[in-house]
Protein backbone atom coordinates (compact mmCIF):
# COMPACT_ATOMS: atom_id res chain seq x y z
CA UNK A 1 0.00 0.00 0.00
CA UNK A 2 1.58 3.28 -1.12
CA UNK A 3 -0.01 5.69 1.36
CA UNK A 4 0.39 4.98 5.06
CA UNK A 5 -1.77 7.94 6.12
CA UNK A 6 -5.19 8.50 4.60
CA UNK A 7 -7.31 11.60 5.23
CA UNK A 8 -11.04 11.24 4.62
CA UNK A 9 -13.57 13.97 4.06
CA UNK A 10 -16.83 13.25 5.90
CA UNK A 11 -19.83 14.64 4.00
CA UNK A 12 -20.20 13.01 0.60
CA UNK A 13 -17.27 10.67 1.20
CA UNK A 14 -17.92 8.59 4.31
CA UNK A 15 -21.60 9.44 4.68
CA UNK A 16 -24.46 10.86 2.63
CA UNK A 17 -25.63 13.87 4.67
CA UNK A 18 -28.02 15.35 2.11
CA UNK A 19 -31.27 15.01 4.08
CA UNK A 20 -29.93 16.55 7.27
CA UNK A 21 -27.98 19.37 5.66
CA UNK A 22 -30.78 20.42 3.33
CA UNK A 23 -33.41 20.24 6.07
CA UNK A 24 -31.28 22.49 8.26
CA UNK A 25 -30.57 24.96 5.44
CA UNK A 26 -34.32 25.14 4.75
CA UNK A 27 -34.93 25.69 8.47
CA UNK A 28 -32.50 28.64 8.42
CA UNK A 29 -33.83 30.11 5.18
CA UNK A 30 -37.40 29.99 6.44
CA UNK A 31 -36.47 32.62 9.04
CA UNK A 32 -35.67 34.93 6.11
CA UNK A 33 -38.93 34.03 4.33
CA UNK A 34 -37.09 32.09 1.66
CA UNK A 35 -38.76 28.93 0.39
CA UNK A 36 -36.94 26.31 -1.67
CA UNK A 37 -38.91 24.38 -4.27
CA UNK A 38 -36.52 21.50 -4.85
CA UNK A 39 -34.27 19.96 -2.18
CA UNK A 40 -31.63 19.36 -4.86
CA UNK A 41 -31.16 23.15 -5.12
CA UNK A 42 -29.42 22.95 -1.75
CA UNK A 43 -26.99 20.14 -2.52
CA UNK A 44 -24.44 22.87 -3.29
CA UNK A 45 -24.30 23.50 0.48
CA UNK A 46 -22.70 20.08 0.99
CA UNK A 47 -18.95 20.62 1.23
CA UNK A 48 -18.11 24.34 1.35
CA UNK A 49 -18.18 26.54 4.48
CA UNK A 50 -21.78 27.42 5.37
CA UNK A 51 -21.30 31.13 6.03
CA UNK A 52 -19.66 31.58 2.63
CA UNK A 53 -22.45 29.56 1.01
CA UNK A 54 -25.24 31.68 2.50
CA UNK A 55 -23.44 34.76 1.22
CA UNK A 56 -22.75 33.37 -2.25
CA UNK A 57 -26.05 31.67 -2.99
CA UNK A 58 -28.48 34.03 -1.24
CA UNK A 59 -26.57 37.31 -1.10
CA UNK A 60 -26.62 37.44 2.71
CA UNK A 61 -24.62 40.07 4.57
CA UNK A 62 -22.03 38.85 7.07
CA UNK A 63 -24.47 39.40 9.94
CA UNK A 64 -27.31 37.55 8.20
CA UNK A 65 -24.99 34.71 7.18
CA UNK A 66 -23.85 34.31 10.79
CA UNK A 67 -27.47 34.34 11.95
CA UNK A 68 -28.34 31.72 9.33
CA UNK A 69 -25.44 29.59 10.59
CA UNK A 70 -26.79 29.79 14.15
CA UNK A 71 -30.26 28.80 12.95
CA UNK A 72 -28.80 25.93 10.93
CA UNK A 73 -26.93 24.61 13.98
CA UNK A 74 -30.02 25.04 16.16
CA UNK A 75 -31.62 22.18 14.23
CA UNK A 76 -28.49 20.33 13.15
CA UNK A 77 -26.98 19.83 16.61
CA UNK A 78 -29.55 17.31 17.79
CA UNK A 79 -31.65 16.36 14.75
CA UNK A 80 -29.95 17.09 11.45
CA UNK A 81 -26.65 15.38 12.12
CA UNK A 82 -28.44 12.03 12.42
CA UNK A 83 -30.46 12.52 9.20
CA UNK A 84 -27.56 10.83 7.50
CA UNK A 85 -26.50 7.50 5.99
CA UNK A 86 -23.15 5.76 5.77
CA UNK A 87 -22.27 4.76 2.21
CA UNK A 88 -22.39 1.05 1.43
CA UNK A 89 -18.96 -0.53 1.75
CA UNK A 90 -17.35 2.27 3.76
CA UNK A 91 -17.06 0.36 7.05
CA UNK A 92 -15.57 -2.62 5.22
CA UNK A 93 -13.10 -0.30 3.48
CA UNK A 94 -11.99 1.29 6.76
CA UNK A 95 -11.60 -2.13 8.33
CA UNK A 96 -9.50 -3.41 5.43
CA UNK A 97 -7.26 -0.34 5.44
CA UNK A 98 -6.54 -0.50 9.16
CA UNK A 99 -5.84 -4.24 8.97
CA UNK A 100 -3.30 -3.45 6.25
CA UNK A 101 -1.51 -0.96 8.49
CA UNK A 102 -2.91 2.35 7.29
CA UNK A 103 -3.46 5.19 9.75
CA UNK A 104 -6.75 6.97 9.08
CA UNK A 105 -7.85 10.53 9.79
CA UNK A 106 -10.94 12.65 9.16
CA UNK A 107 -10.47 16.13 7.69
CA UNK A 108 -13.83 17.89 7.49
CA UNK A 109 -15.10 21.47 7.32
CA UNK A 110 -17.87 20.42 9.70
CA UNK A 111 -17.22 21.27 13.38
CA UNK A 112 -15.30 18.37 14.87
CA UNK A 113 -17.79 18.01 17.73
CA UNK A 114 -20.50 17.14 15.18
CA UNK A 115 -18.19 14.93 13.15
CA UNK A 116 -17.35 12.85 16.22
CA UNK A 117 -21.04 12.36 17.06
CA UNK A 118 -21.79 11.23 13.50
CA UNK A 119 -18.89 8.79 13.40
CA UNK A 120 -19.90 7.40 16.80
CA UNK A 121 -23.49 7.02 15.58
CA UNK A 122 -22.32 4.85 12.68
CA UNK A 123 -19.80 3.00 14.88
CA UNK A 124 -16.80 3.95 12.73
CA UNK A 125 -15.07 6.49 14.98
CA UNK A 126 -12.82 3.68 16.25
CA UNK A 127 -11.03 3.48 12.90
CA UNK A 128 -9.62 7.01 13.05
CA UNK A 129 -6.47 8.18 14.77
CA UNK A 130 -7.76 11.75 14.84
CA UNK A 131 -10.86 13.64 13.73
CA UNK A 132 -10.01 17.14 12.60
CA UNK A 133 -12.61 19.72 11.63
CA UNK A 134 -13.75 23.26 12.01
CA UNK A 135 -14.65 24.66 15.43
CA UNK A 136 -17.96 26.06 16.65
CA UNK A 137 -16.23 29.46 16.63
CA UNK A 138 -15.45 29.05 12.91
CA UNK A 139 -11.68 29.06 13.45
CA UNK A 140 -11.05 26.63 10.56
CA UNK A 141 -13.89 27.02 8.03
CA UNK A 142 -11.77 26.15 4.98
CA UNK A 143 -10.49 22.69 4.15
CA UNK A 144 -6.91 23.89 3.73
CA UNK A 145 -7.05 25.27 7.29
CA UNK A 146 -8.30 21.94 8.60
CA UNK A 147 -5.55 20.00 6.82
CA UNK A 148 -2.89 22.49 7.91
CA UNK A 149 -4.01 22.04 11.52
CA UNK A 150 -3.89 18.28 11.15
CA UNK A 151 -0.37 18.49 9.73
CA UNK A 152 0.64 20.73 12.65
CA UNK A 153 -0.58 18.02 15.03
CA UNK A 154 1.04 15.23 13.00
CA UNK A 155 4.13 16.72 11.33
CA UNK A 156 5.15 13.29 10.03
CA UNK A 157 2.39 13.56 7.41
CA UNK A 158 4.07 14.39 4.11
CA UNK A 159 3.58 14.31 0.36
CA UNK A 160 5.04 10.81 -0.03
CA UNK A 161 3.06 8.99 2.67
CA UNK A 162 -0.27 10.84 2.83
CA UNK A 163 -3.32 11.12 0.58
CA UNK A 164 -6.67 12.91 0.90
CA UNK A 165 -9.97 11.32 -0.16
CA UNK A 166 -12.91 13.62 -0.90
CA UNK A 167 -15.76 14.44 -3.23
CA UNK A 168 -15.42 18.19 -3.80
CA UNK A 169 -12.90 20.65 -5.25
CA UNK A 170 -12.27 21.94 -1.71
CA UNK A 171 -10.78 18.57 -0.77
CA UNK A 172 -8.43 18.64 -3.74
CA UNK A 173 -7.38 22.23 -3.12
CA UNK A 174 -6.92 21.60 0.60
CA UNK A 175 -4.77 18.53 -0.01
CA UNK A 176 -2.62 20.25 -2.61
CA UNK A 177 -2.07 23.24 -0.28
CA UNK A 178 -0.01 20.89 1.92
CA UNK A 179 1.54 18.98 -0.98
CA UNK A 180 -0.66 15.90 -0.54
CA UNK A 181 -2.22 14.02 -3.42
CA UNK A 182 -6.00 13.72 -3.55
CA UNK A 183 -8.36 10.98 -4.66
CA UNK A 184 -11.67 12.38 -5.88
CA UNK A 185 -14.75 10.20 -5.42
CA UNK A 186 -17.71 10.49 -7.76
CA UNK A 187 -20.26 8.89 -5.43
CA UNK A 188 -20.49 12.13 -3.40
CA UNK A 189 -21.66 15.60 -4.41
CA UNK A 190 -18.94 16.86 -6.70
CA UNK A 191 -19.06 16.12 -10.41
CA UNK A 192 -16.27 14.48 -12.37
CA UNK A 193 -15.66 17.82 -14.13
CA UNK A 194 -15.33 19.60 -10.78
CA UNK A 195 -12.74 17.10 -9.61
CA UNK A 196 -10.84 17.19 -12.90
CA UNK A 197 -10.81 21.00 -12.99
CA UNK A 198 -9.56 21.10 -9.39
CA UNK A 199 -6.68 18.81 -10.37
CA UNK A 200 -7.56 15.60 -8.54
CA UNK A 201 -4.68 13.16 -8.85
CA UNK A 202 -6.98 10.15 -9.09
CA UNK A 203 -10.74 9.79 -9.58
CA UNK A 204 -12.85 6.78 -8.66
CA UNK A 205 -16.53 6.10 -9.26
CA UNK A 206 -17.32 3.68 -6.44
CA UNK A 207 -16.26 2.62 -2.95
CA UNK A 208 -14.98 -0.63 -4.50
CA UNK A 209 -12.74 1.29 -6.89
CA UNK A 210 -11.50 3.39 -3.99
CA UNK A 211 -10.58 0.26 -2.03
CA UNK A 212 -8.79 -1.20 -5.05
CA UNK A 213 -6.75 1.97 -5.50
CA UNK A 214 -5.83 2.40 -1.84
CA UNK A 215 -4.95 -1.25 -1.21
CA UNK A 216 -3.34 -2.21 -4.49
CA UNK A 217 -2.32 1.08 -6.10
Amino acid sequence: MKFQNILFDLDGTLTDPALGITNCVMYALKHFNIEVKERSELFKFIGPPLVASFKEYYGFSEDDAQKALCLYRERFSDIGLFENEIYDGIEELLDALTKNGARLFVATSKPDVYAEKILEHFNIKRYFAYICGNTLNEDRPKKEQVIAHLKFLYPELNKTNTVMVGDRCYDVEGAHSEGFKCIGVEFGYGSQNELINAGADFIVKTVSELEELLLKG
